[in-house]
């Protein structure tokens, strides 16, 4: 009987069971405070693995809704970088098929840790059916403005799929493509498209900056990804705006004037 098992082996069968089974009701009644605890640490771990598989449904079920006709490609576009003082902005453009079991988890770039995303990018480039990076530079971004270089990235991404989707969904958004397309608010946490293509723009800018922080260390963009923290600011204020800074920002933009003399 269950009852008579160790604490011990009542732990180790636990590890090996995916979905509850008839021999756990019994174990439910065992008295013993390490049994009960085993059980309830089995149950929480359960729930939250299936809200993570339920969620990840959810999010294939909302792109397919957008599908105009049976095994429509749907493409997600999002960015990574509208708001920091240096850099690019990225964005990514990510169809992917139908059902993604590997992907189960997957979430909006923000709410995952970066060894996460890391191993998520590399899941994503390997079931993606097409997926495509653009990467909109500083003095781009300051010529056109960030929202308007956005939204030409996000066009650019999508035109660069080697596989010309049906439909796209971007993360608020509205662009001019060559299908449809809707822009979705808080896309990236409702879409596993836009989710994939977040992570891919992410990584795909984390690196860029980590490079970019070999050739200027003083400003530590390797912590702060070019976003205006107390330090990076006091880097600028120190040492000047680099070429990677983006002038039509503040404090940039008043640095800039007063090391020209400009009233």
């Amino acid at each position: 009987m269950i009852t008579l098992k160790t604490i011990k082996e009542i732990t180790g069968r636990l590890k090996t069971v995916e979905e509850p089974e008839q021999w756990m009701e019994e174990l439910a009644l065992d008295p013993r405070i390490g049994v009960k605890n085993a059980l309830n640490r089995w149950k929480r771990q359960y729930d939250k693995r299936k809200a993570v598989e339920q969620n990840h449904f959810a999010k294939e079920a909302f792109d397919v809704s957008f599908a105009p006709f049976e095994g429509a490609m749907i493409a997600g576009v999002d960015e990574a970088g509208r708001g920091p003082l240096a850099g690019p902005v990225v964005t990514s453009a990510v169809i992917l098929p139908r059902e993604t079991p590997e992907l189960t988890g997957l979430d909006d770039s923000k709410a995952v840790p970066k060894a996460e995303r890391e191993r998520l990018a590399e899941k994503i480039r390997n079931v993606a059916i097409a997926y495509s990076t653009h990467i909109q530079s500083a003095h781009a971004i300051d010529d056109m403005n960030i929202y308007a270089a956005t939204r030409d990235s996000m066009e650019k991404a999508i035109r660069g799929l080697a596989v010309k989707p049906d439909f796209v969904i971007a993360d608020a958004m509205e662009l001019k493509t060559e299908c449809p397309t809707e822009s979705v608010i808080k896309g990236d946490a409702k879409s596993l498209a836009i989710a994939a293509a977040s992570i891919i723009a992410k990584t795909t800018r984390d690196a860029i900056m980590d490079e970019l922080h070999n050739d200027f260390p003083m400003y530590n963009f390797k912590r702060n990804a070019g976003y205006g923290t107390a330090e990076h600011v006091l880097a600028l204020q120190t040492h000047g705006p680099s070429e990677h800074h983006r002038t039509s920002f503040e404090p940039v933009k008043s640095m800039m004037k007063d090391r020209r003399g400009d009233k």
